[in-house]
């Protein structure tokens, strides 16, 4: 019943669009004589703010058309080397000869679509030979194409690996810094040759018993059940994925955003300022942010729930109990240089949670661990903005180049 309320809610909202849509036209429009007036300023910002906040928002696209490499000025194309049910491996083809590390930058599963990610990959581009985790929206994809869960996703990473070969860098931002963690660790127990050269983890919950934030603490407060009650949903008939159990990208969402309500209402009146005094600078931003913020994905009810159970109730990996497809993740046995990467500020992936794949990782030499934390940088300041560019990204260069020679 709740994805059903929330399309009969996405349907009722269409007409309030249309409505505002029609307002700010009449108020933005040359002829009229109250355009550049205050009054015609504020209704076309007001209207503009409401057709935003009810409109339907679809996968935002990369759009890296260009990059710089050695100050030159190069085109960038996408390429979709690897198709899975639930993941597509892209590719982002530079024109240069140049030879840089080629790392695989395994984006988030939580409810926002990999396009999350593209001011890492921007940052990344001069230097790197970049390619990324294209998660596919689970109401897009068929029953017949079977179920994805935890235990697909550490095989994904796998896969993917394997595919890029054994001069590959990955690194995992967010929630998939569990799943990246126990890949490396399953490639390094069957001694597979085409393991990582080096593994970045940033800002993920590899332990989350150290410095539990609002969303571990939901997860211990709440039973299975509850969640399984409260949080899945099924998709309806109108999706290529009907009938398929989900957890609801607009759940997410809705999550997100009442985390930090405040910051949103903000930034929304903020917005109807730069709007009214022709701030378009600021006001394109806004607009740009919003419409990745906004733009989320359904994900798979088995992997979401198998998820909170492994990762943030039983706290599988870090208690050595992780079986996964009959396989035990055994951390340990991991050789490969780790970079773990935290914020000071981060709400979502606590102090020390990351940092705890170290402690893990006992047979990694001395000289190949890594761990930096960012002052005064919350958890999205940790892979995108400035200090992603100018501190945090140049850190994660250098540790990519110290290892990109075979051991």
């Amino acid at each position: 019943m709740l994805y059903y309320a929330y399309e009969l809610h996405r349907h009722l909202a269409q007409p309030v669009r249309l409505w505002a849509n029609a307002v700010e036209r009449v108020y933005s429009s040359p002829y009229n004589p109250l355009t550049d007036t205050w009054l015609g300023k504020s209704m076309a910002a007001g209207a503009e703010i409401v057709s935003r906040l009810t409109q339907n928002y679809g996968k935002p696209s990369f759009g890296l058309a260009t990059t710089q490499v050695d100050g030159e000025t190069v085109a960038v194309n996408e390429e979709i080397l690897l198709r899975k049910p639930f993941c597509q491996l892209v590719r982002f083809r530079r024109d240069t000869a140049q030879r840089h590390p080629k790392v695989l930058l395994v984006a988030p599963m939580s409810g926002h679509f990999a396009t999350l990610l593209r001011g890492t990959v921007e940052a990344l581009l001069p230097e790197h030979d970049v390619h990324i985790t294209d998660w596919v929206d689970a109401r897009e994809v068929p029953l017949s194409q079977g179920n994805f869960d935890l235990d697909d996703y550490v095989d994904y990473i796998i896969d993917f690996c394997r595919y890029l070969g054994p001069d590959v860098h990955v690194i995992a931002v967010c929630q998939p810094s569990v799943p990246a963690l126990a890949a490396a660790a399953l490639m390094a127990q069957a001694q597979d040759p085409r393991q990582p050269r080096s593994l970045t983890l940033m800002g993920g919950p590899i332990d989350t018993r150290i410095s539990p934030t609002v969303p571990n603490d939901l997860a211990m407060r709440n039973s299975m059940m509850w969640f399984r009650q409260n949080v899945i949903s099924t998709v309806p008939m109108s999706y290529a994925g009907a009938m398929r159990r989900v957890y609801p990208g607009f759940v997410q969402l809705t999550s997100f955003i009442s985390m930090n309500l405040d910051r949103h209402i903000n930034a929304h009146m903020r917005q109807f300022e730069h709007l009214i005094k022709g701030d378009d600078d600021n006001a394109e931003a806004h607009r740009t942010f919003y419409d990745e913020y906004l733009a989320v994905m359904d994900l798979t009810a088995e992997f979401y729930l198998q998820t909170i159970q492994v990762v943030f109730k039983e706290h599988q990996l870090p208690r050595g109990l992780w079986v996964s497809r009959g396989r035990q993740i055994d951390p340990s046995a991991i050789e490969t240089a780790l970079m773990t990467v935290e914020g000071e500020l981060d709400d979502i992936s606590g102090i020390g949670q990351t940092k705890a794949a170290h402690t893990l990782t006992p047979n990694i030499p001395g000289a190949r661990h890594v761990h930096w934390e960012q002052p005064r940088v919350g958890h999205y300041g940790i892979f995108n903005g400035r200090k992603w560019r100018e501190q945090i990204m140049p850190r994660v260069r250098d540790f990519i180049r110290a290892n990109d020679t075979a051991s």
